[in-house]
């Protein structure tokens, strides 16, 4: 099983490492990166369409495979699919991580691990997205290990439309609660923007924000499980329809003949 490993903070990020080493020591998996050259944090699923991207091979422990790209996660899991595919690879499923930050509730819409699944599964592969809930991590082991549990599922079983989205505490394994299937919740923060003057006397703005913490215990959500203690598994779609609206709104009548 070949498996495509892409990740949002740069291919020297210490999470695309241990999700490496993880994954690599799966029987009969075979590990290709295509990782951004430099942090893309907060790109969603953006693609590069104005400037050309260039694909640099580099060595990597655990991999069969690695390169680096000029592009954001979208097109590392785009390119490399396909320039893999040239190559006569084809890859099996896609796993975007481990991201150094949470990917919880409404932070999946910016999130660029989430971007990076999201094109596999695009792509046609099963895809799964990885997270450990903090910017300084220091606890990988409870998120390596539900990559490789999930991984006979989504490998044997997962439609290619829904992305697994997998999100831990900063906590070693044995402190963390227990695993919860869960819905997205809102990720709301008490945010700001920070006016600096440049160089050049012009005014920036820097965005900055706490994350809030919220008073309830349905840690059927996402957000409240993870805040809770609890490591958290989401499924999502690419398919963002209201199903259940389509109804009301054919009601309005609404036609250009």
């Amino acid at each position: 099983m070949k498996i495509l490993i892409a990740n949002d903070d740069g291919i020297k990020a210490r999470g695309i490492r241990e999700l490496t080493t993880a994954m690599s020591a799966i029987e009969g998996a075979e590990i290709y990166i295509c990782a951004p050259e430099t942090q893309q944090s907060g790109k969603s699923h953006s693609i590069s369409m104005e400037k050309p991207m260039q694909i640099t091979e580099v060595s990597y422990e655990g991999a069969v495979m690695a390169m680096m790209v000029n592009g954001t996660p979208a097109d590392c899991v785009m390119l490399g699919i396909r320039y893999l595919h040239s190559q006569g690879i084809d890859i099996d499923i896609v796993y975007s991580g481990i991201n150094e930050g949470s990917n919880l509730g409404t932070d999946t819409i910016y999130s660029g691990t989430v971007g990076a699944a999201v094109e596999g599964a695009i792509c046609g592969k099963p895809s799964v997205a990885v997270s450990v809930a903090s910017h300084k991590p220091e606890h990988f082991e409870a998120a390596c290990r539900l990559a490789q549990l999930v991984y006979p599922k989504v490998a044997a079983k997962m439609d290619s439309s829904m992305i697994v989205n997998i999100n831990t505490p900063n906590l070693p394994a044995d402190e963390i609660k227990g695993t919860m299937i869960t819905r997205i919740g809102r990720r709301e923060y008490d945010e700001w923007f920070t006016p600096h003057k440049n160089d050049n006397g012009i005014t920036e703005y820097w965005y900055a924000g706490d994350p809030i913490v919220y008073d309830s215990d349905d840690i059927t959500i996402d957000v409240i499980a993870v805040q809770e203690g609890y490591a958290s598994i989401t499924p999502i779609m690419y398919d963002s329809t209201a199903h259940d609206k389509i109804e009301s709104l054919q009601k309005w009548n609404i036609d250009l003949i």
